[in-house]
């Protein structure tokens, strides 16, 4: 009972300032430019009762080189969603080269909808390919995900592989370099963990390390040690954090995320392999899935009537562009 009153005390703390934020001088945090954010103004995101599920869109950007007002690139799209009923979490991992309609944008990968119209256009456009309702969003950059696994002590992962890669951008400051087996990674090597990409099933084994990596910090947050450092880790990660959460609904998810289980989620990439469609749209490789097939199987998943899917096990091709393969619909 005093875990949790401290728990909840520490969230409404960090909630009041995240809620507050935009009061602040800007420059140190990730914050989404407000012109970026208007853009998606129409897209109001549905209200979460308390009582039914929660879908909460994890963005993770690449704020590296930005200008004021410039748009945000979106490394990676996950879902977290918890039912407050049976408290079973599942996490999902979204490839971001998966080809969508965006609304009133056309189509184009599902990772240009953030520099678009902002989180509120992000939310509507995966909330159209999935088929269930996005309440919330939370973004964060490089900066963000360093100061969180500082905040927590490190998390200790089994790296499957030895990971090379040369990053010439920011003066090699995010090169990446580690070697196989067990390993206690802090910030910056944990983020070149979630970051290497450089192999032959290239963004499938990311998304699944990502997917693993967010369960054992999810794990270690529901620690007692963790909760002790509680205000200490919701004030290291304070400045590159953006969200639409209010300090109600910060309240209400931290002692739902307290109760959840862990070491229970179910994790699993979309479109799941098996409904996987390999398209080539102006000369650059794009992923797409039928609709309706892919909401059915998010639905079973929920229900336990179908089987997680961490992804390909043989190589498939990488996209051949990081350009925009945009084709107007409007």
């Amino acid at each position: 009972m005093v875990v949790a009153g401290y728990y909840s005390y520490s969230f409404y703390n960090f909630a009041n300032n995240i809620s507050h934020k935009s009061d602040k001088p800007q420059g140190s945090g990730t914050l989404i430019a407000q012109n970026i954010k208007d853009k998606g103004e129409k897209f109001t995101p549905p209200k979460w009762e308390g009582k039914q599920r929660v879908n909460i869109l994890l963005l993770g950007g690449d704020s590296r080189g930005m200008t004021k007002n410039e748009l945000p690139r979106s490394d990676s799209i996950m879902l977290a969603s918890i039912d407050p009923v049976t408290k079973k979490a599942h996490l999902f991992s979204i490839l971001r080269d998966t080809y969508v309609k965006i609304p009133g944008e056309g189509e184009d990968r599902i990772n240009t909808a953030i520099t678009s119209g902002g989180p509120n256009l992000a939310m509507k456009t995966v909330s159209d390919l999935l088929g269930i309702p996005i309440q919330y969003y939370v973004y964060t950059d490089f900066k963000g995900f360093i100061a969180l696994i500082d905040a927590v002590g490190g998390i200790d992962i089994d790296v499957e592989k030895d990971m090379k890669y040369s990053d010439s951008e920011d003066d090699h400051v995010y090169d990446i370099n580690l070697k196989k087996g067990l390993q206690h990674l802090d910030g910056k090597t944990a983020l070149q963990y979630v970051r290497f990409r450089h192999d032959a099933l290239s963004d499938f084994s990311r998304t699944e390390r990502q997917r693993k990596f967010l369960t054992a910090v999810a794990q270690k947050m529901q620690a007692t040690s963790s909760l002790i450092k509680l205000p200490r880790i919701l004030n290291a990660i304070d400045p590159y954090i953006d969200t639409n959460l209010s300090v109600s609904d910060m309240l209400k998810l931290g002692t739902l995320g307290y109760e959840a289980k862990a070491d229970g989620i179910v994790s699993s990439q979309l479109p799941p392999t098996d409904l996987l469609i390999e398209k080539n749209v102006r000369g650059a490789a794009v992923i797409t899935a039928n609709k309706e097939k892919l909401q059915l199987y998010v639905k079973d998943l929920f229900a336990g009537k179908a089987e997680a899917d961490s992804g390909p096990t043989k190589p498939s091709p990488s996209p051949t562009s990081k350009s925009s393969v945009k084709t107007t619909t409007k």
